[in-house]
């Protein structure tokens, strides 16, 4: 018997899918404090239920990760590794239609905290889990020891815990212990696959990188007086003037995943978009007549506003003030203060060049008065374009929505893919939603409203198994 590749979903997958996401909803893992093991012991038993062995650890309290396996014959080489995590951010009802974390279904969506950020690929990680546990069983094996019938490579499901917060209580905590655990030939996980539609057409952004990030405490030096009295050593006035000098969007790079994003969309845009983008390949630099060499104020033109945004973060490197703190009292000139950013850095970029590009910004003068505090990095990083992964998953999109695009893309954000590549396991954004406007991963993510339509989770299952079975058969 071999595993189906046909990815139809039948009556009972389809409610059960739906069924297990709300359930995952309904259990608050919001980090803080996380509590993701609830998630994780409730996994164990819908894999238990299956006859999948999994594993649950919690190295800090409350903070819960599952690993699970089932085999193949061992002929294809190294596994491929479902990735995703448990936590969830904070939501406030007051913003909501629906209660965060009810797990409503209304109207055709699941809605609930989680819904796309991340447990709506949780969801169906274990489905496919599921289903090739159930293949076994149809043909007389133990999906806990014995070959998935037609798999050649094994299939690992890891769900961990922390990933909103940099994933040092999750996927960093095994990295650092149990490195075999995760030891892939490849890895799926969020953010990619999610279809985005502009000008009519859809693409589906494939994340085969994301920026990295640093943060820093710059330490403002001026001189205590009284208000009476103002001076130019007033903490407060010098780091507004950091504060808008580091504001600046600073020169623009094309990275390889986004030179070739570019490069694959230009066909499908409209004849304004087509030059805009065409001269920013030409010239990122803006030289080649992207709009007076603006190159933010032509896609800010040629884009929705968040789409632009998003364009824009990954073509620099970013810069955002988070926290600005100065004073004690209204009538005492402050003579210190404290500005707290997040730099997020393209692939090549390391924290010295970050350092430098910072003090380029904001100009000797006021970086004489700093005192530059260094509080953590992460570095980016970068999948391979040509590996025979990313063709299989620009393939099955194809296959499963012949007039969508599928395109590589580099997140602005960080994810557990920063962990797994210590271990040298390259990371694909691949969870397929095909939602329509309004819907995507870029309105709905960290924003009130949080909703998947159970259409989008009827299409995007059988595209992810689909991309499972064509690499491990």
């Amino acid at each position: 018997m071999q595993v189906p590749v046909a990815g139809e979903l039948s009556e009972r997958e389809s409610t059960e899918l739906v069924e297990l996401l709300r359930q995952l909803i309904r259990i608050k893992s919001v980090n803080p404090p996380g509590d993701e093991i609830l998630v994780a012991r409730h996994l164990e038993r819908v894999f238990a239920e299956e006859g999948i062995a999994s594993t649950v650890v919690e190295p800090f309290p409350g903070r819960g990760s599952i690993v699970a396996r089932v085999h193949g014959d061992g002929t294809g080489g190294d596994p491929l590794l479902l990735l995703s995590h448990l936590d969830v951010v904070p939501a406030e009802p007051e913003g909501w239609s629906h209660e965060p974390f009810a797990g409503d279904l209304a109207d055709g969506y699941v809605w609930g905290r989680g819904a796309i950020d991340m447990k709506g690929m949780v969801a169906m990680e274990a489905q496919v889990m599921r289903r090739l546990a159930r293949s076994a069983r149809a043909a007389g094996r133990n999906p806990a020891t014995d070959p998935i019938p037609g798999l050649r490579r094994d299939v690992i499901f890891c769900s961990s815990a922390d990933e909103e917060a940099g994933g040092w209580h999750g996927a960093d905590w095994i990295v650092n212990n149990h490195p075999e655990w995760l030891h892939a030939a490849a890895a799926l996980n969020e953010a990619g696959g999610i279809a985005t539609t502009y000008g009519g057409i859809r693409f589906y952004p494939i994340q085969v990188a994301e920026k990295g990030f640093v943060v820093y405490r710059l330490h403002v030096k001026g001189r205590w007086g009284h208000g009476s009295v103002p001076t130019p050593d007033n903490a407060a006035v010098l780091a507004a003037q950091i504060v808008m000098r580091l504001s600046e969007s600073g020169p623009v790079r094309l990275t390889d995943a986004m030179a070739l994003s570019l490069k694959r969309a230009l066909p499908h845009m409209a004849p304004r978009a087509a030059k805009v983008l065409g001269a920013l390949l030409a010239d990122p630099n803006g030289g080649a007549g992207v709009e007076a060499g603006d190159v933010d104020a032509a896609l800010r033109g040629i884009c929705d506003p968040v789409l632009g945004r998003t364009l824009s973060a990954v073509i620099h490197d970013t810069v955002s003030v988070g926290i600005v703190q100065s004073g004690v009292k209204y009538n005492v000139i402050p003579g210190t203060a404290m500005i707290e950013i997040d730099c997020r850095t393209l692939p090549g970029t390391d924290e010295p060049a970050m350092r430098a590009e910072l003090r380029r910004r904001i100009g000797e003068e006021l970086w004489a008065r700093l005192e530059v505090e260094f509080v953590h990095v992460g570095a980016a990083v970068q999948a391979p374009l040509d590996a025979p992964i990313f063709g299989i998953l620009e393939s099955v999109l194809r296959d499963h929505d012949p007039d969508g695009v599928p395109v590589p893309f580099m997140a602005p954000f960080a994810t557990d893919a920063k962990h797994l590549a210590r271990i040298g396991v390259p990371t694909y954004g691949f969870s397929p939603l095909r939602v329509g406007d309004g819907d995507g991963l870029l309105d709905l993510m960290h924003g009130d409203d949080e909703r998947v339509s159970v259409e989008a989770l009827r299409w995007g299952l059988p595209v992810l198994w689909d991309a499972v079975i064509r690499f491990c058969s």
